[in-house]
């Protein structure tokens, strides 16, 4: 019950003065008020196209200097002469050196002679894994040029015959 209200007494119907109301909606008998700024839609302020950028064409890569040139050389040739290395080495099992059988991976001869080989075995059970590897850094680092020699054993991706060159997959009698 209403406590304002007195015994006896009903409740008096609603007001239109009493229903919420919007802030742009006048209150009975008083006039409508002016539109604020805030009661407009934005709309977004007219932007002139800008022009467009001009457009800068890439410039091409500077030539190597004949330094660069003569050290890419040295690069090259040390690489060409530690494939040379890996056609000498043989794993003992198969008729054919690691180079041709796919078990070099990369190979990565930097300027100051430091030598880093990503090699892999035909299996993860070969008994010769640490004779050849053993080999391959060996032979490598003996090369003149080569600062230092480090071999990596990896896994992925598996060996598969699909790496063997088509004179090793001849030679071990593979045909397609």
């Amino acid at each position: 019950m209403d406590p304002t209200l007195r015994e006896g007494e009903a409740p008096a119907e609603p007001r239109a003065s009493d229903q919420p109301r919007t802030p742009a909606e006048p209150r009975e008998g008083e006039a409508p008020a002016e539109p604020r700024a805030s009661d407009q839609p934005r709309t977004p302020a007219r932007q002139e196209p800008r022009p467009p950028e001009p457009r800068q064409e890439p410039r091409p890569p500077e030539p190597p200097s004949k330094a660069q040139l003569l050290e890419l050389d040295k690069v090259q040739e040390l690489e060409d002469k530690i494939i040379g290395v890996f056609k000498t080495v043989y794993d003992p099992e198969v008729p054919a050196n690691i180079y041709e059988l796919g078990l070099i991976y990369a190979v990565d001869v930097q300027p100051d002679g430091a030598v880093t080989i990503q090699m892999t075995l035909t299996t993860p059970a070969c008994p010769t894994a640490a004779s050849l590897v053993g080999e391959v850094q060996r032979k490598v680092a003996a090369l003149p040029g080569v600062a230092s020699a480090k071999v990596d054993l990896v896994w992925s991706p598996p060996w598969t015959p699909d790496r063997m060159t088509e004179a090793a997959r001849l030679q071990l009698g593979f045909f397609d």
